[in-house]
């Protein structure tokens, strides 16, 4: 027990302590380095507003058929229109490894920009656009040029016979070096096995870095010329053939083009300028809006011009096209306000346009569902692609 006169003795030695270790400290703060100033942190940015839901039957909108709603219901696979689906989702069976199923093989290599002819250098930007005050179509964007590395992850069926000429898929977005996606070949497998689609080569192309306007993959996607699908025809194709021993078939009604956001209006726009290459389109929330850069007078509404203007006043072409947008899809995302930025509005008036002109289509309208319509995916990409490939003969198993 401390008796009372301790106490004290203990209490000035702690408060004497203290005094010298504050003193102490001050000392040392006063006379010793000062730390750097820290850097005001970056405000964060903004989160971008939630996009509004646009209901199917809203005025304007095509006249869509609506499924009972349950989930996993699609359309008929061999039915053109627009049609309802969700709001609940269910992956198809097809998107499962499935014991037995032939499985092909996936393989990946990278092109290096300095080594092609097209899209050499690439181009970047530090900063977003600002509005042109004499042009409200497009923006001014400051770019510098980049050397980059891209992609190519190929599938081949475990069908393939060597020496033949095989039907192929195109896909935009490909996966990264060392990062094979593999929802895309195990759906392949499944459908390949059976029969229901013939037996696809599938080349995965990554872009080249970036989005949008003043960055490459703004530049290869959006841009509305055929310039992209000759990149791919006669730099990207002939490595593909080279460095695994295949043969991609010349017939257009055996090529596909398959693409999500920008890498939907690329999907069109390679089949539209070249469909002597390209028969059959296959986008998720296509980019049908105004994001081509740099500004063409020739093409003023950028990939909004297909329904504003392209298809309406061409004759048709010889195209198969599949479309799906979601009800919160993309709208007004940057700071253009032309009004040719609503992705839903896009699409359907693409879906409009197509059925005036009597194209092959099918159009599904995804409830519940938001930009590249994620949730809806592992139930409607077994369906697309069997939709897609209609029509094409399917070679007797050996």
């Amino acid at each position: 027990m401390i008796t009372h006169p301790m106490k004290t003795i203990l209490t000035s030695l702690v408060f004497g302590l203290a005094a010298s270790f504050v003193l102490h400290s001050v000392v040392l703060s006063a006379d010793g380095p000062k730390p750097a100033p820290t850097a005001p942190r970056p405000p964060a940015p903004k989160p971008r507003p939630q996009p509004p839901t646009r209901p199917f039957d809203a005025p304007g909108a095509p006249k869509f058929t609506r499924l009972d709603g349950k989930p996993g219901v699609n359309p008929p696979v061999d039915a053109d229109g627009d049609f309802v689906v969700g709001p609940e989702y269910v992956a198809a069976p097809e998107t499962k490894v499935v014991e037995g199923v032939p499985q092909g093989k996936v393989q990946q290599f990278s092109i290096d920009s300095k080594d092609c002819k097209l899209f050499n250098p690439g181009i970047a930007r530090k900063v977003f656009g600002t509005l042109d005050p004499n042009n409200p179509k497009t923006l001014i964007v400051e770019t510098h040029e980049i050397d980059y590395q891209r992609t190519v992850t190929v599938y081949i069926p475990a069908q393939y016979v060597p020496g033949t000429a095989a039907p192929f898929i195109v896909t935009h977005d490909g996966p990264g070096m060392g990062k094979p996606d593999m929802n895309l070949p195990r759906i392949l497998d499944n459908l390949i096995a059976q029969r229901r689609i013939p037996a696809i080569i599938a080349v995965m192309i990554s872009h080249g870095g970036g989005d949008a306007q003043g960055h490459e993959r703004g530049r290869e996607y959006d841009t509305m010329s055929g310039l992209y699908a000759e990149f791919i025809e006669h730099e990207v194709l002939p490595l593909v053939e080279n460095n695994y021993n295949v043969k991609l078939t010349k017939d257009p009604d055996g090529r596909a083009t398959m693409g999500n956001s920008s890498g939907g209006s690329a999907a069109l726009i390679m089949a539209w300028y070249h469909p002597e290459w390209y028969h059959r389109v296959l986008t998720f929330s296509g980019t049908f809006v105004n994001q081509q850069w740099p500004f063409n007078p020739e093409t003023p509404d950028g990939a909004w011009g297909f329904h504003e203007k392209l298809i309406p006043e061409s004759d048709p072409k010889p195209l198969r096209i599949w479309m799906a947008v979601g009800d919160r899809d993309s709208f007004n995302p940057n700071i253009m306000r032309d009004g040719m930025h609503d992705w839903v509005e896009a699409n359907n008036r693409m879906a409009k346009v197509l059925k005036a002109k009597g194209y092959h289509y099918q159009y599904l309208y995804c409830l519940n569902s938001g930009h590249g319509v994620g949730n809806a995916k592992p139930q409607i990409t077994p369906h697309a692609l069997e939709w897609l490939w209609q029509g094409y003969p399917i070679a007797p198993t050996p």
